[in-house]
């Protein structure tokens, strides 16, 4: 592994933390192969790789999920041994996973001190209670010193994704993690909640709290990280300071090859319209008082690619299950093109839409998209029961489990999806694997229309 020197260099002390030969296998995967980083006290480390390179694996194997068949941790020069995530909290790491853990019926504060709560005794009845005043004054304390102010009374369910971001972060911090990781801290972000979570993250680097963050966003990664460390196939490849990559050197390190250029490719688009959205209006869900949005109307011709921007929580996941008829269209009109025909499916089904080729890609692939605990041979089938994967029983639909196998097969190989085979479940896949399989299936049954929400999350430059 290559030594170098980080933009910011930090006081040359014993490194904060060691991984050494670290070895991880799984049935049919090694998935960390003899890995060596080195990260120093309050530096930003930044790990990236392409999906299933093996990037989570070893963070969680240094946060004490899974033990390593083989390898030591060195923290300030000292040999370490995890048996759980509790026994790396206690030496002082805490994680943030990709998907916020908040219980959202519970505030901030119970959220923060859940597990690690302070207690007072009671004298009169010898009880111990819990001393929410001190754990206010700390949170309180914590929030402001990094720049964030928060509320530790609101109610986690009512703040918005960077909100509860800064409560996980929090949450370690509450618990005296001077060791920070972050997996895909910002796949659900949006611009403005990147620049506050960044800036939180220089404040935390420079109080000398280490981070250490896995990231697919190479200009993120660029602006933020003082070193990066480049995994491929479960092996350190290189580690290199920040300043010294661009983002196209990151992407050909991480996939091994070089890559062409960011080009247009050739596109047609034709004077026919596939799809017709004529001043659609959607109530909110959780408020049916509440207009989701208002009065939308635009065209998408064949061939045409039409963005839907702005920022989160304005309507536009409203609109899209409104166009999959996962919500119904309170006013207006959706129509849909089939041969230059258009044709009202305002109030169809899902189903329907499904059987007139319009795919989709959900915005929340675990809740919308997967069965995580079926095997992705079953996964491919979702909304796609077709003739070649289906067989007409007496009275009953069968699936031609040898031709869906088949198809399963297809789709994991043409569209790269790391796994030892297509009998292991949804849930075994990384984040990014996921969405590879997802786009792949949806890609594979050649849809007229593709409805895409944020298609291109946890996904490595050299996939999108």
């Amino acid at each position: 592994m290559e030594n170098t020197v980080s933009k910011t260099t930090p006081p040359a002390t014993m490194p904060a933390v060691e991984l050494r030969g670290i070895t991880k296998v799984f049935p049919g995967v090694v998935a960390n192969d003899s890995i060596n980083m080195t990260v120093r006290p309050g530096e930003i480390h930044a790990v990236v790789g392409e999906n299933g390179c093996g990037k989570s694996t070893l963070m969680n194997t240094l946060y004490g999920m899974y033990r390593p068949d083989a390898g030591t941790i060195v923290m300030n020069g000292r040999e370490v041994s995890f048996n759980s995530p509790a026994d790396a909290i206690a030496e002082g790491i805490g994680m943030v996973h990709q998907h916020v853990m908040l219980a959202d019926n519970l505030s901030v504060l119970e959220n923060i001190i859940l597990g690690s709560e302070p207690t007072s005794h009671w004298h009169a009845h010898s009880l111990h209670v819990i001393d929410q005043g001190t754990a206010r004054e700390r949170i309180e304390a914590l929030s402001r010193s990094y720049g964030s102010p928060i509320d530790p009374d609101r109610r986690c369910g009512d703040l918005a994704v960077g909100e509860r971001q800064l409560v996980e972060i929090l949450k370690v911090l509450y618990r005296g993690a001077r060791i920070l990781i972050l997996d895909e801290p910002t796949s659900a972000l949006v611009p403005q909640e990147v620049d506050q979570l960044f800036d939180n993250l220089r404040q935390l680097a420079r109080s000398g709290v280490t981070v250490i963050f896995i990231s697919h966003k190479l200009n993120e990664v660029l602006a933020l990280a003082d070193t990066i460390s480049v995994l491929r196939g479960g092996r350190m490849i290189t580690t290199v300071a920040a300043n010294t990559v661009d983002a196209q050197t990151l992407a050909e390190l991480m996939v091994g090859r070089e890559l062409p250029s960011p080009a247009t490719t050739g596109r047609t688009v034709k004077d026919q319209l596939v799809l017709r959205v004529d001043a659609v209006s959607v109530r909110s869900p959780s408020e049916p008082d509440r207009w989701a949005c208002r009065d939308v109307t635009f065209d998408v011709h064949v061939g045409e690619i039409v963005g839907i921007a702005g920022v989160k929580g304005n309507g536009q996941d409203e609109l899209i299950e409104a166009l999959m008829g996962l919500q119904p269209v309170a006013s207006g009109q959706v129509s849909f093109g089939v041969d230059g025909v258009l044709q009202d499916i305002t109030s169809s089904s899902t189903r329907d839409r499904r059987e007139l080729g319009i795919g989709y890609i959900p915005g929340d692939r675990q809740r919308q998209g997967l069965l995580m605990t079926s095997p992705l041979w079953e996964n491919v089938l979702l909304g796609h029961d077709t003739e070649d994967l289906n067989v007409a029983g007496p009275g009953e639909l069968f699936i031609a489990r040898q031709n869906v196998r088949a198809h399963a097969e297809a789709v994991v190989t043409d569209f790269d999806v790391k796994t030892p085979d297509i009998d292991v479940s949804a849930q075994a896949l990384s984040g990014g694997n996921q969405q590879k399989l997802i786009v792949g299936r949806e890609m594979s049954s050649h849809p007229r229309l593709l409805v895409a929400a944020h298609p291109k999350r946890d996904l490595p430059r050299g996939d999108r």
